[in-house]
């Protein structure tokens, strides 16, 4: 089996790049890097530029499935110019994928997309599932929003479609994790806010397991990609000042201190959304991590 991976050079890429490897999956990719155009015999790289509309559209030669992880990155500060790259990164890169796939008459049999829990608005009490229709009023509600109806266009050439509403990705070289535990490590680790916002994280190994279940059964329709036990940001800082053995002696940090800091993007570390993982597991998709400190554990100690 072939399939054709956008933003495999990425975090979760790299990881479902890696998982794809393991099955005997082998990948095409697409880069807008010409450098990076490997032809090993699993791993080729086809050159795009999204900006102009250009692919390379014998990537999609052989190929019977997409994982599509292509956006910009969230983690930027927030200007005008750049809110529009992080949607059009996202848009307008499923509609070149789709013209393409039309033009050349290209049978492509399944669609497993990312998405964000960005969409369910933030709150203390709810408790997301994949059926909640309301939309977050913040900006990433309506980047989802906008994405997933994008990547919806897919069902208009016979795909099946599934996508993956990503929580808080914990890795060991890059994502969110990181950043949260180097203040810890030099004993400046507190929590945002009141600490009481919840964050639900998944390792990253299993969300790339996720992509790969839904890729091997075909699984169509929306799924939250979190772990299944949320925690709040107080319980996330806290049990990694434990792991790493240092102490948490500072005020948590307040929310317009972060605001002047970060401007509109401080939304990241205050939203609060507490996601059910049930739907997938109904599935038959079974976590390797459940709980956080074992998650913690495997990624912060060498």
């Amino acid at each position: 089996m072939t399939v054709l991976v956008t933003g495999a050079t990425g975090l979760i890429g790299q990881e479902i790049v890696k998982q794809c490897h393991n099955e005997g999956i082998k990948v095409h990719y697409l880069t807008t890097s010409k450098s990076k155009l490997s032809t090993e015999a699993n791993y080729k790289g086809f050159y795009w530029n999204p900006n102009t509309n250009k692919i390379d559209h014998t990537c999609f030669e052989g190929v019977s499935a997409i994982i599509n992880l292509v956006g910009a990155s969230i983690s930027q500060r927030w200007t005008d110019d750049y809110k529009r790259e992080i949607l059009e990164s996202r848009t307008k890169t499923a509609q070149l994928l789709q013209e393409t796939i039309k033009a050349n008459n290209y049978t492509i049999d399944y669609v497993v997309s990312a998405s964000a829990i960005g969409v369910y608005p933030t709150s203390l009490t709810n408790y997301y599932e994949e059926g909640f229709s309301e939309v977050s009023d913040s900006f990433l509600g309506e980047v989802v929003e906008k994405w997933e109806t994008a990547i919806e266009g897919f069902k208009s050439l016979g795909c099946k479609v599934a996508k993956i509403r990503i929580g808080l990705v914990l890795a060991k070289d890059g994502g969110a994790l990181p950043e949260i535990v180097r203040p810890i490590k030099f004993g400046a680790g507190a929590a945002f806010g009141n600490g009481e916002q919840w964050q639900s994280w998944i390792h990253l190994e299993d969300l790339a397991g996720i992509f790969l279940y839904a890729l091997k059964y075909n699984l169509e329709g929306v799924f939250n990609g979190v772990a299944p036990n949320p925690v709040s940001n107080k319980e996330l800082t806290k049990l990694a000042a434990n792991i790493l053995q240092r102490p948490l002696i500072l005020p948590n940090i307040p929310k317009f201190a972060m605001k002047l800091i970060l401007g509109e993007m401080h939304i990241l570390l205050f939203e609060s959304q507490r996601v059910s993982s049930q739907k997938i597991e109904n599935k038959g998709y079974s976590f390797k991590f459940v709980n956080l400190r074992p998650a913690l554990e495997d990624l912060l100690l060498d």
